[in-house]
């Protein structure tokens, strides 16, 4: 039996003269968190609606747990639950109400139905809100009403699109914690986002995918090592000196130096193909170079690239956080 709770092969979705999804190739082991990142109209919400049966796939095949999404439909939608971008439940129900609710249209009968809803709300830290209208929630409490919803029935694979859209930095974390409590219970989680801490906090894999092709895969290290062994982070004493710290710099790495957002700041890229050592020796002759021309660094750190780096590398245009600040 594979091992791979998702696949897909030159999976293809047109809308008109839009090929939404243009031959996307997925592998999904089972049992954990697969991020597929990119920027808003990239083709995740489209590839996550055919994964759930939602959309007929125009081209390609994809099966999930072994069953084709064409063919096999009603065994697909039996082993999958999806919590879309927006709030799937009645804000004029209490969150107790929908949960129950949904439980009996899945078969549980009232009794049953209530015990389930009560443990949900307890995991989800949403007991005491449980008799209140949904439209009274905060965002954060709407999304964890809503994947509660989702895992009325243990699925085995839940599709998450983009679940923290708009949430603040604490409910945020509060979805992570939730979605590492469902990974940690054998549940299979394709989390689509377009947030790329939260694709490195969450994912083992990930997909990056730009105008409806996947254009990197691998673990966060993979794709961060594909982009340069490092990043050199200098803080100067003395905000005057930047441009000239930029052009020492620039000339002991042979990279192009950024200006940050903070006036004593810059940031450069250690080029690909260097070993740890070798990024190390990169830096150190960096700030030798910033001493000897007598400029004062108060801070350094190296470290590998971020993931927003490798988005900028791998598609030349910014992430959505980026463009909007």
């Amino acid at each position: 039996m594979s091992d791979l709770a998702i696949e897909t092969s030159g999976l293809v979705k047109v809308f008109g003269k839009t090929r939404a999804v243009d031959g996307v190739d997925l592998a999904v082991p089972a049992g954990t968190v697969y991020g597929v990142l990119g920027p808003n109209g990239a083709g995740k919400t489209t590839a996550v609606r055919m994964l759930a049966t939602l959309l007929r796939p125009d081209g390609g095949q994809a099966r999930v747990f072994g069953h084709d999404v064409l063919r096999e439909p009603d065994a697909v939608r039996q082993r999958v639950s999806l919590t879309g971008q927006y709030a799937s439940i009645d804000e004029d129900l209490t969150g107790i109400e929908n949960l129950v609710l949904l439980g009996r249209l899945l078969g549980h009968r009232k009794p049953a139905a209530r015990r389930r809803a009560d443990q949900l709300l307890e995991a989800f830290g949403l007991t005491d809100a449980g008799g209140r209208q949904v439209k009274n929630y905060s965002g954060g409490m709407r999304r964890r009403i809503d994947i509660a919803a989702s895992i009325l029935r243990t699925p085995d694979v839940l599709f998450l699109d983009e679940p923290t859209t708009g949430l603040d930095p604490r409910s945020r974390n509060q979805v992570w914690d939730i979605v590492r409590i469902i990974v940690a219970q054998g549940t299979t989680v394709l989390l689509t986002t377009q947030y790329l801490d939260e694709a490195d906090h969450l994912a083992g894999r990930i997909a990056v995918i730009d105008h409806g092709k996947v254009i990197a895969e691998g673990t966060p290290g993979d794709l961060k090592a594909s982009v340069g062994a490092g990043s050199i982070h200098v803080r100067l004493r003395d905000g005057a000196q930047r441009a000239e710290a930029q052009r020492v710099m620039a000339r002991a790495l042979g990279s192009t130096v950024e200006l940050g957002g903070d006036p004593v700041s810059l940031t450069a890229r250690i080029g690909g193909g260097e070993s740890d050592l070798g990024a190390a020796e990169h830096a150190a002759r960096a700030l030798s170079d910033l001493a000897q021309a007598g400029i004062t660094v108060d801070d350094f750190s190296l470290g590998q690239p971020s993931l927003d780096e490798v988005f900028l590398a791998l598609t030349d245009h910014p992430t959505e956080e980026e463009a909007a600040a």
